[in-house]
């Protein structure tokens, strides 16, 4: 039975949704219908509102479906403000590639050594483009946790900047949810993005929240769902599975955060095995449920595959590149040098995860090391 340990990738379907998911799919109706099925229909997808509100403190009526994080992302620039002239998009560097892609227009704010955003660099990107964009307003887009190295953002003071300049805040919060106690309002954020498959749900559905008050128009047109702000009939099972894992996740906060201490564990008795071992931003707030490690001398691919072949899933870095092992953009932004950069695995703990999984995997770790480990990848 394999060791699942990529969990930030996408993480089991908990039972919950995968029961609501099910049900829904027996069920006839579309819920822009007036009958009765399509009531019943309607009934599903206003209760999961409620349920993906609830997790992060927010409103139902402030939820937009989508079909995932990366539509979200590309949602919510598409709401970049506009004034006099097209208003810069802010992005730290380190953000997921559906937003440092998701528009032509993203400067990109550079982080420190741990992967936090430069608050000093972001202020003068921000009172450069007052200065510079007559009538026009920025956007900041800055994640809540980062994906690869679960580094936790000051998202406090980037909402005070932001308001400070009068920018949009955009915060990708698609990792942290479930995992971190989320309350929108106080976020500062005017929007916020979530996936269903990162916190138990199914794949293929995701939410854009956003703020009372902030005006959201449509990216997809044709149709007046989600109240005229995303076209296309919804998907109703996965939108009740979405609702059902948001619920489950939210029990089960405070037991993802003690997985801190089995991480911590792990990280320590690496070290203590193997010194030149690597552990990127130990040492800032992060996630209770991610590390990511370089093993020098052994590359991120042969890390991956000797792992799976013991019966251990992990990754090198973010689960975008259509299976292929790239060296991570999070990293370089970093200033990870070449070998540590090329040496660099992911290691997402979840809702699955136990004391006897990290235990196999730390050994095999050192397993791994003691046999090929300790050289350098330099050409």
């Amino acid at each position: 039975m394999t060791i699942y340990l990529d969990h930030n990738a996408t993480t089991p379907v908990r039972p919950e949704a995968a029961e609501a998911v099910a049900a829904a799919l027996t069920a006839t109706g579309n819920p822009s219908s007036v009958h009765g099925a399509g009531r019943r229909a309607r009934m599903l997808v206003e209760d999961a509102r409620e349920q993906v509100a609830a997790l992060v403190g927010g409103r139902a009526e402030d939820v937009i479906f989508t079909s995932g994080g990366t539509e979200a992302n590309n949602l919510a620039l598409a709401n970049a403000p506009r004034g006099g002239a097209d208003g810069p998009v802010f992005a730290s560097a380190v953000e997921h590639v559906s937003v440092l892609d998701g528009t032509d227009n993203v400067i990109q704010v550079p982080v420190d050594g741990d992967g936090v955003v430069d608050l000093a660099e972001l202020n003068t990107c921000l009172k450069d483009a007052l200065n510079r964009v007559e009538g026009g307003r920025a956007l900041v887009s800055v994640m809540l946790a980062n994906n690869e190295t679960g580094v936790i953002q000051p998202v406090d003071r980037i909402a005070e900047l932001a308001a400070e300049y009068d920018a949009v805040f955009h915060c990708d919060a698609v990792q942290a949810a479930g995992k971190l106690a989320i309350d929108f309002p106080a976020l500062g954020a005017q929007m916020m993005t979530l996936s269903a498959h990162k916190i138990g749900g199914p794949p293929g559905v995701g939410a854009l929240i956003v703020a009372p008050g902030h005006q959201a128009t449509a990216a997809i047109r044709g149709g007046g769902q989600e109240r005229s702000r995303r076209g296309g009939t919804e998907n109703v099972p996965g939108i009740a599975g979405f609702g059902r894992a948001a619920e489950a996740a939210k029990a089960d906060l405070d037991r993802l955060q003690g997985l801190a201490a089995l991480r911590d564990r792990m990280e320590a008795e690496i070290t203590a095995a193997a010194p030149d071992a690597k552990i990127f931003a130990k040492d800032r707030d992060r996630l209770a449920t991610t590390s990511c490690l370089a093993m020098p001398g052994v590359s991120s691919e042969t890390q991956v595959m000797a792992f799976d072949l013991d019966g251990i899933a992990v990754s090198a870095g973010a689960a975008c590149s259509s299976g292929k092992v790239a060296p991570s953009h999070v990293l370089a932004a970093m200033g990870v040098d070449e070998d540590d950069l090329k040496s660099a695995i992911r290691v997402s703990l979840g809702w699955t995860t136990t004391a006897d999984d990290i235990d196999t995997f730390t050994a095999a770790w050192k397993g791994l090391h003691a046999r090929i480990g300790g050289g350098s990848l330099a050409a």
